[in-house]
């Protein structure tokens, strides 16, 4: 039976890859699509989910959330991927009258399944943390949150010590990580094991469907901003492993600690910290993925998403 999951995203191209896979899984029931400021605006961001949703057209559409301007982000990524965030692909995308706020459509789906939905969080963690505020047993309902963030023991990629996700709106992400919603963090020191290629671009050939017709678009432009941005010769997609983690858990290994944020701190703020001691005094309360199959993910990744309508 599929597994049902809502998508809470920031897209960006590594978001859209992900929303693609998702959609095309088999293992996974796409509920909503919810939009978080984080690597775009707000505003941006709630469009470009909704674009990408209307390029793919999966044969059941998720339920769609508009992304809050009210929370305060810290940083953003339209510097390297762009104003728009997918490197200046540009969707057409019909303007919706009436849109719901994104923890509105969470608080909604979760207690319409208690205990049976998963939340895949790939961005900030500002709805999530909204919801919880609004509806606080929420936390015992929400069957398992799955968040792209933080790192184990690398360095950040938005600062010396942070990670983007957990850096952006650290306030919120250290209320999530203290709920209690039963959890699984990815980090991107382990999602980064894997760097795609440009092999890709052959890997996911036009074959006339709508998810590669959107990935031939996107990718070429993520392969070259990646080389003179990041000077790297491949990209990683932390975002679709992290929703590999929910189609197939078995190819993660899971360590049970305990995490917190730091989001006081000046040259700290938005740091993950997991009591990895012998004896840690606090009890744990998540699970962290500490290594991956990145053969097993890869090819996941490449299945899936050659086989999309």
């Amino acid at each position: 039976m599929a597994r049902k999951v809502i998508l809470d995203v920031d897209p960006g191209v590594d978001d859209a890859v992900a929303m693609s896979l998702a959609l095309a899984a088999p293992e996974l029931d796409v509920l909503a699509v919810t939009a978080v400021g984080g690597n775009v605006s707000a505003d941006q961001s709630t469009r470009n989910a909704q674009a990408i949703v209307e390029q793919l057209d999966p044969p059941r559409w998720p339920r769609l959330g508009a992304a809050s301007s009210e929370r305060m982000l810290r940083a953003d990524t339209r510097h390297i991927f762009g104003a728009n965030g997918l490197c200046g692909a540009h969707f057409p995308c019909a303007e919706l009258h009436h849109r719901r706020a994104s923890a509105k459509v969470i608080n909604d789906e979760v207690q319409a399944a208690p205990g049976d939905v998963t939340i895949i969080a790939l961005g900030p963690l500002s709805n999530i943390a909204t919801a919880l505020q609004q509806q606080p047993d929420l936390a015992t309902q929400i069957g398992h949150l799955i968040i792209l963030g933080g790192t184990l023991a690398g360095p950040g990629n938005v600062t010396p010590a942070a990670e983007f996700n957990i850096f952006c709106d650290a306030e919120a992400a250290r209320d999530v990580f203290r709920s209690q919603v039963t959890k699984t963090i990815i980090p991107i020191d382990v999602t980064s094991r894997i760097l795609f290629d440009f092999d890709m671009l052959q890997k996911i050939p036009n074959t006339g469907s709508r998810t590669a017709q959107l990935l031939q678009r996107l990718l070429p432009a993520a392969f070259r901003t990646y080389r003179q941005n990041l000077g790297l010769e491949g990209i990683h997609l932390h975002e679709s492993v992290a929703v590999v983690a929910a189609m197939h858990p078995e190819y993660f290994t899971m360590e049970r600690l305990h995490g917190d944020v730091e989001a006081d701190g000046t040259l700290t703020h938005g740091t993950t910290v997991f009591d990895r001691r012998r004896h840690p005094e606090n009890r744990p309360n998540l699970d962290v993925a500490v290594d991956i199959d990145t053969a097993a993910v890869s090819e996941c990744i490449y299945r899936t998403l050659n086989a999309a309508s």
